[in-house]
């Protein structure tokens, strides 16, 4: 890992987007004709959390629907030049073939606003929720109910064109099933491959703004580096949650372990930009029934309760990533830290944005970079983790920038950054008590 005090005085190119990035279940509340909604009702939700000190539905997440207009400000006062944000399927088209243009309203507006302020938007259209009477039919499971999402977007597309200006189809559909679903899984993700690229071919029939889906790119490493069945099963891991993607999007050949491949020529090219979201390394142990589990953990690490995924820091990994994707221009959609101290984001901030420089350096080429999120917001099942730039009381919905976010704001200001700046930052905030050591 760098040094983060000792970083240099690090420029990115003029032009370079610096954003942050959200989700519309995860902050907007209320959502309550997705399919995501009505899960979170179900009995079976809590069954591995009884007592209910984890798990949560999403409720009012951050209360984003009715606090649009002052968060609009708030992305403009923090420096942010673009935001990924996405729209929510469930309130446009709440029951089947039903148009909600009330809410398509507040989405235009929402848009313009942002636009207004200068800030570029990139919209994803699908971000693992969509209305509970498409799920109901089958969701993406079934190919013939891609006319659904076709019928969707063909309504959607002329309205926010002009105030767009990237796209994300689909979120990090990559990620299915995990990583041991096995052949059964290999239908669902052919099917999303199909309805990325319907997505990609009808978006290029109103825009011109690059357009991509947003990729969860998992480094696996083998857990003992020189054994030879954990590399292995991490090259396995790899395949079936990176290269299949890759492969399909550069071919059109949809190739999955288990099943017979198929060729899709619609699929081939079907992006203008790499989407990658970021976050560390998955240790991958050959031994273990889950190959992803337990994930490394590190003693020095662990000073306090995150009880969300991030374990450590491995900016080396997105230079590894990256220079697999050297033959379209790449932007990090998501790249983030979940702490309830701040001064590991700064740090987390600093020496992947160090990471992200070098791999620019190697000859990728990177055009923009989204932190997730933010705000603190909904993570799914929970509000424990702290993603955010900003933090949220969840019972005022006040929102407070953190000093993390003034740290990035100065490194927007400057398209870069040093070890200086992040000493500033970190010596001005107080260190841990014992407690949480």
């Amino acid at each position: 890992m760098y040094d983060i005090f000792s970083l240099p005085l690090i420029r990115f190119p003029d032009g370079f987007l610096w954003g942050s990035a959200t989700a519309g279940h995860q902050i907007e509340g209320d959502n309550t004709h997705s399919q995501a909604w009505h899960k979170e009702q179900a009995p079976e939700f809590y069954a591995a959390d009884p007592e209910r000190t984890v798990r949560a539905p999403s409720g009012k997440a951050c209360d984003h629907y009715r606090l649009y207009r002052e968060d609009v400000d708030l992305i403009a006062a923090l420096g942010h030049q673009a935001y990924r944000m996405s729209i929510e399927w469930s309130r446009i088209e709440p029951l089947e073939g039903q148009w909600d243009h009330t809410a398509a309203a507040h989405y235009l507006d929402l848009l313009e606003r942002l636009v207004q302020k200068g800030i570029r938007v990139f919209v994803t259209l699908h971000h693992f929720t969509h209305p509970r009477w498409f799920d109901q039919l089958g969701g993406f499971g079934k190919a013939d109910n891609r006319r659904y999402f076709e019928r969707y977007l063909t309504f959607l597309l002329p309205k926010i064109t002009p105030f767009v200006s990237g796209w994300t189809v689909i979120n990090e559909f990559n990620q299915l099933g995990g990583l041991t679903a096995g052949p059964a899984i290999a239908p669902l993700k052919f099917n999303m491959l199909r309805a990325h690229a319907l997505g990609y071919h009808l978006i290029k029939q109103y825009s011109a703004a690059p357009v991509s889906s947003a990729h969860a790119f998992i480094h696996w490493f083998p857990r003992r580096f020189h054994d030879t069945l954990d590399r292995r099963m991490a090259d396995f891991a790899d395949f079936t949650t990176n290269e299949f993607f890759f492969h399909a999007l550069r071919t059109g050949e949809l190739v999955y372990p288990g099943v017979d491949a198929e060729y899709a020529p619609e699929v081939k090219g079907a992006l203008d930009c790499w989407a990658i979201n970021y976050y560390t390394r998955h240790m991958v142990d050959a031994r273990l029934a889950r190959l992803d589990g337990p994930r490394f953990r590190h003693k020095q690490l662990r000073m306090i309760p995150m009880h969300f995924y991030l374990e450590e820091m491995y900016p080396e990994g997105l230079i590894a990533n990256l220079e697999r994707l050297r033959d379209y221009p790449v932007y990090i959609t998501e790249n983030g830290c979940a702490a309830d101290d701040d001064r590991f984001r700064i740090v987390y901030l600093a020496l992947h944005l160090s990471a992200l420089h070098e791999a620019m350096e190697r000859g990728v080429d990177v055009r923009g970079y989204f932190y997730w999120s933010l705000m603190d917001n909904y993570e799914w099942t929970t509000f424990i983790p702290r993603f955010g730039l900003v933090a949220v009381d969840f019972r005022t919905f006040r929102r407070t920038p953190k000093p993390s976010a003034f740290f990035y704001r100065e490194v927007i200001e400057n398209n870069g950054f040093s070890g200086e700046t992040a000493r500033r930052y970190l010596e001005a905030l107080p260190t841990l008590s014992p407690q949480t050591v």
